[in-house]
């Protein structure tokens, strides 16, 4: 794996691998000492042209668990503010030599233009409309976890699918791991054609109690120019996700932020069949397997504590005996 730029370029071994290996360093973070030495030496810099909690603070984290040095550049107060374009901005970063970008942008194809540019390995954190991979990786490991397969689940994505990068991502991952996936939202918030990446389209919750995982996107009003729904509220009444629609039997998700009251409900989240927190702690031991894969390879010898003690009791190598 060159770069990770779109869910569309792995195949489900791929996707399973970058899933054990996250699983090793989830049993990493169980232990006192959680750093390994793997990017030692190594430079990530995180790049992000929009606002972030969860995706860059995880990508951050799992940079310094694995003992790369970060440079962290935000647009707010960077020379992009006095106009520096994306390609003379990668150039100046890559005077430092780093080993991977990881960067997020408002426009689709940013991250494919930085790959162009850059020898660096390159992480899309999410561009535009288009996709965020790392985000559908982190949802796959999430219902792995629970459900040990995807194979023949039912998982409906509800809300705002027309302005939702993390919805196109995850049609792809969730089919890809055998999953059967429906779209679901107003006619307005559905993208044309999406049923050619392999999911159903439904216009009402109707149906609703046949899926096994529910999972709720917000409304993006900062990526709306027009009106799309006659009011958040008349949305909230026709598609919000609450205790009256989830079945007790249902996984709820959500990729954050969560916007309580609209396209779910308070209970909803803090309900026992949500899975978002566990989402958010997915991420770091995830995003740490991407990087892994990205800059030190499968071949490579597995990674271990960063305790000076040498003690061989880092993560097994893929395809190698525990």
């Amino acid at each position: 794996m060159r770069n990770l730029l779109s869910i569309e370029d792995l195949g489900r071994e791929e996707i399973e691998a970058i899933l054990d290996r996250a699983e090793s360093f989830a049993e990493v973070g169980r232990r006192d000492i959680k750093k390994v030495p793997t990017l030692r030496g190594r430079t990530v810099v995180s790049l992000f042209f929009e606002s972030s909690t969860r995706t860059s603070s995880s990508f951050e984290l799992a940079a310094k668990r694995l003992s790369a040095d970060l440079v962290s550049v935000k647009a707010a107060g960077s020379s992009v503010d006095k106009g520096e374009s994306l390609k003379d901005t990668v150039a100046t970063l890559s005077a430092y030599d780093p080993a991977a970008i990881v960067i997020r942008h408002p426009y689709a194809g940013a991250a494919q233009m930085v790959a162009g540019w850059t020898a660096a390995a390159v992480v899309n954190a999410g561009d535009g409309k288009h996709e965020h991979p790392s985000q559908a990786l982190l949802d796959v490991y999430t219902l792995r976890r629970r459900l040990d397969s995807l194979d023949g689940r039912r998982i409906w994505i509800v809300g705002d699918v027309l302005h939702s990068r993390v919805a196109r991502s995850d049609v792809l991952a969730f089919t890809r791991m055998g999953a059967e996936v429906t779209v679901c939202g107003p006619p307005t918030l559905i993208p044309r054609g999406i049923e050619g990446l392999g999911c159903a389209v439904e216009h009402s919750l109707e149906r609703l109690e046949e899926a096994d995982v529910v999972y709720a996107l917000r409304m993006q009003t900062e990526r709306m120019s027009e009106s799309f729904v006659p009011s958040l509220r008349e949305y909230a009444a026709n598609f919000q996700i609450n205790s009256r629609r989830l079945h007790p039997r249902q996984l709820l998700m959500h990729p954050g932020p969560v916007n309580r009251g609209v396209e779910i409900s308070g209970e909803a989240v803090d309900s026992p069949q949500s899975l978002i927190a566990e989402q958010v702690a997915a991420g770091l031991v995830v995003r740490m397997a991407i990087l892994y894969e990205l800059l030190a390879g499968a071949e490579r010898p597995a990674p271990v504590p960063d305790d000076g003690s040498g003690a061989p009791a880092g993560p097994t190598p893929i395809g190698q005996p525990a």
